[in-house]
């Protein structure tokens, strides 16, 4: 762990266009009220942007949000993004640098039951909150993150690319391409000037981490498993996703949004952040990880054997995976964390909440060693270059 005082000297070191960028920025941040938003929330105040957040209220159970008194700590505006003029009114006032869009229905099988109000949000909730921001005054870059799912996806075993077709099986993967393609329009139509604000999105893996309390999403079941003792019922054991802890896209949004301020059109395009393949595991693997890392009281989990002949009635994509060679080579980003480091800081998160921990704390003592993680990194890249 580090201390407050280290973190603050520790910023110098990350990578610059992360660890100067943000300092005094206004940022708009949609979703903040949800897992990603709320982690990148805090993220952006550790490093001194002056944060607006814009989102549904949070929902029940304590998230990062709550648990974080975020509320106190940034402006929290609520409104529906599928209203217009709701959002606009919310909006009355804003005039952010940098804008990071992240509300969205994010959930696979909740789309199937509900898909108009999936497409609802997530394509025409982004080309309402596109509308407002691009009025204005001040803005200078625009991050739209949508998902891995948006790919058509083939069942390759090799990870997709930026240049490979957009697609989608099921009506959120259908509604994230459409997001892809709603984000491209308005950088061609609106944003093309290149003394102009910026518009780029950005494609992550399946993100686990502290504060994420969601319906139907595998950790957060796992953390209820632990609490109830009742085994927890696998519904796709063989299906493979790359894993990866909230901190790695997020940091990868950061530094793309600070490449947009500084650099302009240059990266305003579609960008894939994903973990290394040895992180990149089925659902079998990642629940015994999980058992092990938990240790005593580790949640119990039953893998039932599908039987000849019957399938799934809802699909799900079997093997998905990304390759971020674009965000590598062109942005330098890279993951910090195994997946075993990735796995551990999930479940500290969740046992210090158990114990009544101050969850403010210990989310800064979490950026913090991630932080230290960057530096590390960024200076062992500065000394092969040196070198």
């Amino acid at each position: 762990r580090h201390s407050r005082s280290e973190t603050t000297t520790m910023s110098e070191f990350i990578d610059p266009h992360i660890g100067r960028a943000f300092a005094g920025r206004r940022v708009l941040v949609t979703g903040h009220t949800g897992f990603k938003g709320g982690w990148l929330s805090a993220w952006l105040l550790h490093l001194g942007a002056d944060v607006v957040g814009l989102s549904l209220p949070p929902s029940e159970g304590p998230g990062v949000f709550k648990s974080c008194g975020l509320a106190d700590r940034m402006d929290s505006r609520i409104a529906d993004i599928r209203d217009r003029g709701a959002l606009q009114e919310a909006l009355r006032g804003v005039d952010a640098e940098i804008v990071f869009h992240l509300a969205a229905q994010p959930l696979v099988r909740h789309s199937y039951r509900h898909p108009a109000e999936t497409f609802a949000t997530n394509v025409s909730g982004t080309a309402n909150v596109l509308d407002a921001v691009r009025q204005m005054p001040s803005l200078r870059a625009v991050v739209v993150i949508t998902t891995d799912k948006c790919y058509d996806n083939r069942e390759w075993t090799w990870g997709y690319r930026e240049i490979d077709p957009l697609g989608g099986h099921d009506p959120y993967s259908a509604s994230k391409a459409c997001t892809e393609l709603v984000a491209q329009a308005y950088r061609h139509a609106y944003f093309a000037d290149s003394n102009g604000p910026q518009l780029a999105t950005a494609r992550a893996g399946n993100v686990i981490g502290g504060g994420d309390w969601g319906q139907e999403r595998l950790v957060p079941d796992i953390v209820r498993a632990a609490s109830t003792g009742v085994p927890l019922e696998i519904r796709s054991p063989e299906a493979v996703r790359p894993w990866q802890h909230v901190l790695e896209p997020l940091s990868g949004y950061l530094q793309l949004a600070a490449r947009l301020v500084e650099d302009g059109s240059e990266f305003a395009s579609a960008w894939n952040f994903g973990p290394e393949l040895e992180s990149t595991v089925n659902v079998r693997e990642l629940m015994q990880m999980v058992r092990t890392a938990w240790g005593q009281g580790a949640p119990k989990v039953r893998f039932p054997e599908q039987q000849a002949g019957t399938s799934s009635a809802l699909h799900e994509a079997g093997i998905l995976r990304l390759d971020s060679t674009k965000a590598r080579t062109r942005l330098g980003w890279r993951p910090q964390l195994r997946l075993a480091e990735a796995i551990g800081m999930t479940i500290d998160w969740y046992k210090a909440h158990a114990l009544g921990d101050d969850m403010s704390d210990c989310t800064e003592q979490q950026l913090a060693g991630y932080s230290a993680l960057m530096a590390g990194s960024s200076l062992t890249r500065y000394a092969m270059v040196a070198e």
